[in-house]
């Protein structure tokens, strides 16, 4: 197995707000889509989900980091530059992390059962751990 170890960023926000790679996931998909019923559809997600976590992030933030332009022809949703910036900063902490943390990953990935199958249940528990 090549896949390895890496850390995943949720940056838990004073004002309970969160950005994480589920927000990043989204802001991609609305860029490359340039809608937020097209990114629904890309991700997989409903679009109320979707429309949610948009107007989250931008109640999050005092600057809009998604701007909607409904009835719009060619696009109703872009990335502001704010936005942008927000996902650079995210991308940086992602890899400080990553270069911090890659000693400790190798330790764990070293110590890994590589037959665990994580959709396996739990024997004797009927699946049941807790």
């Amino acid at each position: 197995m090549s896949k390895e170890a890496h850390v995943a960023v949720e940056i838990q926000l004073p004002n309970g707000g969160t950005f994480g790679p589920q927000e990043l996931a989204l802001i991609e998909a609305i860029r490359a889509q340039r809608s937020i019923i097209g990114a629904s559809r890309a991700l997989g997600l409903s679009y109320r989900k979707c429309w949610l976590d948009s107007d989250a992030l931008n109640r999050t933030f005092e600057s809009t980091v998604i701007a909607t332009f409904p009835g719009r022809r060619g696009g109703g949703a872009e990335i502001t530059p704010f936005g942008e910036r927000l996902v650079a900063l995210y991308r940086s902490i992602e890899r400080h992390a990553g270069a911090a943390a890659k000693l400790s990953l190798s330790e764990f990935t070293g110590s890994l059962d590589w037959s665990f199958d994580p959709k396996a249940k739990a024997v004797g528990t009927g699946g049941d751990l807790g």
